[in-house]
């Protein structure tokens, strides 16, 4: 998961005017738009120029389906860390209309969800201002598997071969478990 910590690493901009998103956005390869902004250019943005979209999480994704294959980015807005509707957002978009593009969580994000962003589909977070990078990055590693699917892994943990997916780091940590314990 990439982690967006300065608009500077960020290739993606909005487009704003001095009174906020500008209704009708001139054409430029990794334009952030609004909702609004997207559906007043959609008509005639070309193809070949790649756009992102801010979606609120209370918009509906099934609405947007035919739209996503034109967008690179999707942000996706938690309001609070307690309203968890962007993960299903995310996972319909990954799951259900097989989204390629980058999916990224902004708003209030902290690290403990950054296991669970990236279990539902999200390739990118702007954490908290108040939450630690390299804390985040520990929090990938927290579960080595886990039982349920995911977009990463649909199928669950008794529909597939557990063996082959431990390998190498499984067998260590067997070998350590018991060293020196003459078993």
């Amino acid at each position: 998961m990439q982690f967006i910590t300065h608009a500077s690493q960020d290739p993606w901009h909005a487009d704003t005017g001095e009174d906020g998103p500008q209704p009708h956005p001139p054409v430029r390869a990794h334009s952030l738009l609004t909702l609004e902004q997207w559906h007043a250019v959609r008509e005639d943005w070309p193809a070949t120029v790649p756009a992102g979209i801010q979606l609120a999480n209370t918009v509906d994704i099934e609405a947007l389906a035919g739209d996503l294959p034109r967008f690179g980015l999707v942000v996706l807005h938690f309001p609070k860390w307690v309203d968890g509707r962007a993960y299903s957002q995310a996972r319909l978009m990954r799951a259900r209309y097989r989204f390629r593009g980058e999916v990224r969580a902004t708003g209030d994000v902290l690290v403990d969800m950054v296991p669970l962003l990236a279990r539902t589909g999200f390739s990118q977070a702007q954490l908290r201002a108040d939450q630690k990078v390299d804390v985040a990055q520990r929090a990938l590693g927290f579960f080595a598997g886990h039982y349920q699917g995911d977009v990463l892994q649909p199928k669950p943990a008794f529909a597939r071969d557990l063996s082959q997916e431990a390998g190498p780091a499984a067998e260590r940590a067997r070998a350590e478990l018991h060293a020196g314990q003459g078993i």
